[in-house]
């Protein structure tokens, strides 16, 4: 016996769920080229210093590119006349002292701490915890350097897995100046030769672009004004291979890497750095031992 259906119980045809916008934010604009997600730091007028607000915008950005099943490769460039001036230690904008939502690691809140415990839960947070989390995104990831790459600069080039740089590109680390071992991501003696990485840190002195290639810190060298489109052809290329292929080759290189010391080396550092942050805050004016953002620059001229 069969009986008559009513279509009002007939289940529902679950509609596909909507594609998530791409995240957007003041400090960082995000873009999709075809197969490539092109992530831009956007504070110009700051030479694109990194405060909190951009990291995490960053994060976002990059989370995106990585769930997208349609982006093959990632650009990460900045707005203006550079790359990046580093991490924000002087700007109206600078906000190390609020909370944010953690993502890069399970460290407690730093903002309702005192001393070496909230630098130490920040940074652990913003600083190394974010590099790490970015390297290992499992797709290629190209930094496109024009002007200053400076300190906290280098950390999110260093993370990417190629560097093209502008004729105009310079690369430094000068918190020596701080009494303070580098920056919190030390892969210095990683991404070139160890005597060149002494002198990098203890001059403090700018890199050139063609210098940075001759020791091996970056893939090339352009004409600045052909710089986002050399380096849009080089995305262009790898993302002519296999996503799956490209991941496996970048997880392959970045284990080798690991197993040469990379990874134990960032947290040996990284504790130096805090013993030489604890060491200003007891003896000079502050953790950054007396050394704001006018007297960097002062030195560095």
């Amino acid at each position: 016996m069969t009986t008559a259906h009513d279509p009002a119980e007939a289940p529902e045809t679950p509609e596909a769920p909507e594609a998530p916008q791409a995240p957007q934010a003041p400090e960082v604009r995000y873009e999709r080229q075809g197969p490539v997600a092109v992530v831009t730091m956007n504070r110009p007028a700051y030479r694109n210093a990194q405060n909190s607000a951009m990291t995490y915008a960053l994060d976002r950005a990059f989370y995106h590119a990585a769930a997208d099943d349609e982006v093959k490769v990632v650009v990460l460039a900045g707005q203006g006349k550079h790359f990046s001036a580093g991490h924000d230690i002087g700007t109206p904008e600078r906000d190390a002292h609020l909370p944010f939502d953690r993502t890069a690691g399970l460290w407690w809140d730093h903002s309702d701490k005192a001393g070496a415990e909230s630098r130490f839960a920040r940074e652990s947070e913003v600083y190394l915890g974010m590099c790490r989390r970015w390297r290992e995104l499992p797709k290629p990831m190209i930094a496109s350097v024009q002007g200053a790459c400076v300190a906290g600069g280098l950390m999110l080039a260093w993370v990417c897995d190629l560097i093209v740089a502008a004729e105009d590109a310079f690369f430094a680390d000068p918190v020596v100046r701080m009494g303070i071992p580098g920056v919190e991501y030390f892969a210095h003696p990683w991404v070139m030769p160890p005597r060149i990485a002494k002198e990098f840190l203890f001059t403090g002195d700018r890199m050139s672009a063609r210098r940075a290639y001759e020791v091996g810190m970056i893939n090339r060298v352009v004409p600045s004004a052909e710089l986002p489109s050399r380096t849009a052809e080089l995305a262009s290329r790898i993302a002519e291979m296999p996503r799956l292929g490209l991941a496996l080759t970048k997880r392959a290189v970045n284990q080798a890497e690991d197993l040469q010391g990379l990874h134990s080396g960032l947290d040996s550092v990284f504790g130096l750095h805090h013993l030489a942050h604890a060491h200003n805050a007891e003896t000079a004016a502050d953790p950054l031992g007396g050394m704001d953002i006018h007297k960097m620059k002062q030195a560095g001229n």
